[in-house]
């Protein structure tokens, strides 16, 4: 069995680096002996603060410190200049046999590089050898196109760990050397080595049934934005086909955890927490929902769901909501008009928009969000006017009902996503996005309504990573910091046609960067 000598570390003491008490603060953390182990780094590209609420990474994180053969501790990239350390036992980098990093958002690519040059490692791939870490990288973004961060990554797991890693850690933690063990990580299914496979396209990998994979919060901690929660996966994928969404391509098929189960580990969480966090796409399809939170409700377990089917609002699902001490609801029209709805392939009327929010006006709930998208493909100013008579129609329902419900609009502007069947579409112009999201600010301004949009120039910058090739690598090994004027001046200095992968639409024989990958 390989286990990588381990350094001495004295340029800073344990007790200061975690002078913030960030794992006096937590519960559940796991501290393993590393003799004779096969050590992992868990590195999540992006703060302490949003990656402690990655369900995900939790995941994971228990998988492989529950073999006897590995020991896992787990590494957050703050960019504030502090020790880039594991957050277990303070080491570097250099210390682990394997960094495994997880990346659930296109733009964590921009973090990449940074990691690896305080890591100590080579920023390329073919530059390392038997003395360096492997580096291996898996997570929704992977799944969908790793096409722009490829000339990193060692190894690259296509689909849910779960079924990868039992194949993968014993070719890690063997004997054999670097590149041995990259010939036979080749041959496991849904692992990609750049170089070593060849011939052959990644299939997807996903577990059949969810039943006997219980995923929930395995250490927890104050210090993130779930930190009051103990959360547990409901269900994988979705049963809605939106032209837009990765979650029913990538995370398919369609399935649930069972009933049983939920409410057992809801049981072992309320040791932890008073309050249960329901995740998944969305939670409300689960078939056996309402016995789900009438049992949490029985309990006398606070909880909240991450996500609602706006068709299939049952009245007694929201009655339960308040119960369980939820406050806000998040619902996602997601257009503003039915004739771009239909584009989308989202199959409900304003009609049914309206009744959703007067069932929620009928009860003391304090916050309505309504999610839309900005840029879709056809949409026109209509469509964005449409939006303003949505938001002041549910404004009228929500100030007959209860009183003190406010109203939130969440804007997005359309990012084509690998693997969509928008795929080959372009966004809209930076122009154009922002003049339709001054409109709708301007028109509902004094409406006692709540307008949020996210940055239209980061938005292009995330299709440009989600659409891009190989090519963008040298942008981000350019960037010396994750900004947008960083960005443009790494643009500019490697010559990408990023509009290329930002604006225009594809014709349909076009060589995709993720042709590789089979979803």
């Amino acid at each position: 069995m390989c286990a990588k000598k381990v350094k001495s570390f004295s340029t800073q003491s344990r007790a200061d680096y975690f002078s913030g008490g960030r794992l006096g603060g937590e519960e559940g953390t796991i501290i393993k002996d590393w003799g004779g182990r096969y050590p992992f780094a868990l590195i999540y590209p992006n703060s302490y603060f949003v990656g402690m609420s990655n369900l995900g990474i939790q995941y994971i994180y228990g998988l492989l410190n529950g073999r006897n053969d590995t020991v896992c501790e787990r590494v957050f990239w703050e960019n504030d200049g502090s020790p880039f350390l594991s957050l277990e036992s303070s080491r570097p980098m250099m210390d682990y046999a394997c960094l495994a990093l997880s990346f659930s958002y296109e733009l964590d690519y921009l973090n990449l590089a940074p990691i690896l040059r305080a890591s100590g490692v080579p920023l390329y791939s073919r530059e390392r050898d038997e003395t360096h870490p492997i580096i291996i990288a898996g997570g929704p973004c992977i799944t969908a196109n790793p096409a722009p961060i490829l000339p990193f990554i060692d190894v690259f797991c296509v689909g849910e760990a779960e079924v990868i890693l039992p194949a993968l850690i014993p070719i890690l933690v063997s004997d054999n050397a670097r590149t041995e063990k990259f010939k036979l990580l080749s041959d496991v299914p849904g692992v990609w080595v750049p170089g070593y496979t060849l011939g052959r396209k990644i299939k997807r990998q996903w577990q059949p049934k969810l039943a006997g994979s219980p995923v929930h919060s395995a250490v927890l901690t104050h210090d993130t934005e779930m930190g009051e929660l103990f959360m547990i996966e409901v269900e994988r994928g979705c049963s809605g086909r939106c032209k837009f969404c990765l979650v029913s391509c990538a995370f398919s098929p369609l399935r649930f955890h069972p009933l049983d189960s939920l409410l057992e580990q809801a049981r072992e969480g309320l040791r932890f927490r008073r309050r249960i966090g329901l995740v998944g796409p969305v939670v409300t399809d689960h078939p056996q929902i309402e016995q789900l939170l009438s049992g949490l409700a029985d309990m006398g377990a606070g909880f909240s769901l991450s996500s609602l089917r706006l068709k299939k609002l049952a009245p007694r699902v929201l009655d339960l909501m308040l119960l369980g001490g939820t406050h806000s609801l998040s619902l996602a029209p997601e257009a503003g008009s039915e004739r771009l709805r239909a584009v989308i392939r989202k199959d409900f009327t304003e009609e049914d928009i309206m009744q959703a929010v007067a069932k929620v006006a009928e009860r003391p709930f304090k916050q309505l969000k309504l999610y839309f998208m900005i840029g879709l493909p056809t949409e026109t100013d209509e469509d964005v006017e449409g939006i303003v008579a949505l938001a002041l129609k549910s404004q009228a329902l929500l100030d007959k009902g209860q009183k003190g419900c406010r109203l939130t609009l969440n804007l997005a502007p359309f990012v084509p996503k690998a693997g969509t069947s928008f795929q080959l579409m372009g966004m809209a112009g930076l122009p154009a996005l922002e003049r339709r999201i001054n409109l709708l600010k301007d028109s509902l301004r004094g409406e006692g309504i709540d307008v949020k949009a996210e940055s239209p120039e980061w938005s292009q910058i995330q299709a440009a990573l989600s659409r891009g090739g190989e090519d963008m690598a040298p942008v981000l090994a350019d960037m010396e910091k994750v900004s947008l004027a960083a960005w443009r001046r790494a643009v500019n200095k490697t010559g990408v046609d990023s509009p290329r992968y930002i604006i225009e639409d594809w014709s349909e024989d076009e060589k995709l960067p993720w042709d590789s990958i089979e979803l």
